[in-house]
């Protein structure tokens, strides 16, 4: 099998799937071998194997770190957030925004994010050829988290950099040191062995201090200002891992689900008619997009134990890769799974993980911001095409387009 999951520049050159496809019928819990000083990973490549390690948190966890880097055990503490915490601390810190991104809740947001895609929109729209990525995927979700986060439109800009160069650590387009390079182990002690999580720390940090003993009922306000259901206070390492996330996890995964269901709607014109001649699919949709963009790759857990998974036997201590976009195309459970149908009634899919207890925290926010934002797309086009090549982030995390050139015209 000519498959290797570790290469990035296959995942640039959008070659992931085929690769998943061969795995999922010829090896489903595959091991593939890394360059030192990783040790290779198990990948779990079919869905029913995915919920199966995703529901069991006791054999499979999080706290020896989520993605396929291995950090040091020294450092873990250091750069451990909610996501790579388990158990009851997992549970507390969780609880402390999760009743703010519940669907109740978010309601109050609705009418700013339709009036925010609508600015975004006419901006873009003005223009009949631009980089959808940038006028509109990246601009609008940053825009809802600044609101959220209580800061200023002109640090929008900065914060999205920050997110390319953080998450984008494997890209030399985005990164300020490759995770590759010999460089990065002098920020082995930061997320994403990046130096732009200094910057971000320091900002979050200005941000909270502003905001501690107030009344604010923003998201720093709430962090700076309520205590875990466990009792234990966050302390700076907490506060400034869980500001982090917020500003990553809360742009990215929306923003590429946003670009890849346009260029999939663009590719697929007929579904594109589909919803403007029916709108009341779009929320429906919301799900397909999803499962077609699958803008996280993967997560990774860590066997505690010695387990089996799909006949192989795992030893502990060993990574176990559940590649979510992989399940996302499994035959098994999705008919005709490599066509994108916004019309497709059965969509069990995997983007936001399956049950477990790191179920995505923003997962109703996401669908929200990609509901409104073809609600308010899709009536106002009368053609779209590709006005250039699309760009792909070098990574096998993040499923990510760095350019959509588009040519539009309106209605």
């Amino acid at each position: 099998m000519n498959v290797d999951l570790a290469d990035l520049d296959r995942f640039a050159l959008n070659q992931g799937w085929a690769m998943f496809e061969e795995l999922r019928k010829r090896d489903p819990v595959h091991f593939t071998k890394e360059d030192h000083p990783n040790n290779g990973f198990w990948s779990v490549l079919r869905h029913s194997d995915i919920v199966k390690v995703d529901r069991d948190p006791e054999t499979f966890i999080s706290g020896d770190f989520v993605n396929l880097e291995e950090v040091d055990d020294d450092l873990k503490e250091i750069r451990r957030s909610m996501l790579e915490t388990d158990g009851l601390r997992h549970r507390a810190l969780r609880k402390l925004l999760q009743r703010d991104f519940g669907a109740i809740s978010l309601k109050v947001y609705e009418d700013f994010l339709r009036e925010l895609t609508k600015e975004t929109l006419d901006r873009a729209l003005s223009e009949p050829t631009f980089d959808f990525v940038k006028a509109v995927s990246a601009d609008f979700p940053i825009r809802v988290l600044a609101r959220m986060l209580d800061v200023p439109d002109g640090d929008i800009d900065q914060l999205i950099q920050w997110g390319n160069r953080m998450i984008g650590n494997t890209d030399p387009d985005y990164a300020d040191v490759l995770l590759s390079d010999v460089e990065s182990d002098k920020y082995r002690h930061l997320p994403f062995r990046s130096p732009a999580a200094l910057e971000v720390f320091e900002y979050g940090r200005r941000l909270r201090d502003m905001r501690r003993g107030g009344a604010g009922d923003d998201l720093v306000s709430k962090l700076a200002n309520r205590t875990p259901e466990d009792g234990v206070e966050l302390d700076q390492k907490d506060f400034d891992n869980y500001f982090l996330l917020l500003v990553v996890a809360g742009n990215e995964t929306t923003r590429h689900t946003i670009s890849h269901s346009m260029a999939a709607l663009i590719d697929n014109w007929d579904q594109f008619e589909i919803l403007q001649s029916d709108p009341s699919l779009i929320p429906h949709a919301v799900e397909e997009f999803l499962r077609f963009a699958s803008p996280v790759y993967h997560f990774r857990r860590t066997a505690a134990v010695d387990t089996q998974l799909g006949g192989r036997d795992i030893k502990a201590g060993e990574k176990v890769v559940m590649w979510f976009a992989s399940g996302n195309r499994d035959e098994e459970v999705f008919e005709d799974p490599n066509r994108f149908d916004v019309t497709r009634q059965k969509i069990d899919h995997v983007a936001f993980g399956k049950g477990g207890p790191h179920f995505c925290l923003g997962n109703n926010l996401a669908r929200m911001e990609i509901r409104i934002m073809f609600e308010e797309l899709v009536p106002r086009l009368k053609s779209a095409k590709l006005a250039g090549p699309i760009r792909r982030v070098r990574s096998n995390f993040v499923n990510g387009i760095k350019e959509l050139p588009v040519t539009v015209e309106l209605r």
